[in-house]
């Protein structure tokens, strides 16, 4: 026999490809939701409406509302951090301070982008509040942006790299946030600071 969540998963499934499974459905489904909406705005019942997935699956696969989206900023680090920040600025720079400074090219195409959703571990620490344990993940991933930024700076050979790195992601955020106001051109203003900052921290 087929179980229905094999048979819904074959009904949305492209031609010729084999169908998804429910949990890989499930967490793809709140990723595009939670992306773009934020955590509250989106109820267990429109992923398990959208995913095409039973309320047992989904709780089978995820405990609780708090699992799935901590599976989220999982992911959301894997992809947005890792593999388009990080990954789009050693790509884009000869060397580490070039690397530093490309993170703000990566930046400034996301930013006219209109994939554009901001800063997920921003908006998730900020509605769900820094002591929620949604909050303090996003705190953690916060965390290994900077400690990118700090791998960086030592490769580039600047001191202080600590104060470095939090003042670096000062100009991420900000830049970020003046973005989600509608000032696409953010990015290239806070490169423009950002040179600076590596000027002064530069090692006599």
């Amino acid at each position: 026999m087929v179980s229905g969540d094999a048979t819904a998963a074959r009904a949305t499934a492209p031609a010729g490809r084999p169908p998804a499974q429910a949990r890989e459905r499930i967490l793809e489904t709140a990723y595009e939701l939670f992306s773009r909406r934020g955590i509250r705005a989106v109820g267990i019942d429109e992923v398990i409406a959208r995913s095409n997935v039973a309320k047992a699956t989904l709780y089978r696969n995820f405990p609780s509302k708090d699992a799935l989206v901590l599976a989220f900023l999982k992911r959301r680090e894997q992809r947005w951090t890792l593999g388009f920040v990080e990954a789009g600025a050693r790509r884009r720079g000869a060397g580490p301070e070039e690397r530093l400074l490309a993170i703000f090219d990566v930046f400034d195409e996301w930013f006219r982008s209109p994939d554009f959703d901001a800063c997920t571990f921003i908006n998730v620490l900020l509605e769900m509040g820094w002591e929620h344990p949604l909050g303090k993940a996003s705190i953690t991933y916060l965390e290994n942006i900077r400690a990118i930024v700090r791998s960086l700076a030592e490769e580039a050979g600047l001191h202080d790299t600590e104060d470095f790195a939090r003042s670096w992601h000062i100009l991420m955020k900000g830049s970020i946030i003046s973005a989600a106001e509608g000032d696409t051109g953010a990015a290239l203003r806070a490169q423009d600071m950002a040179r600076g900052l590596i000027e002064r921290h530069r090692a006599d």
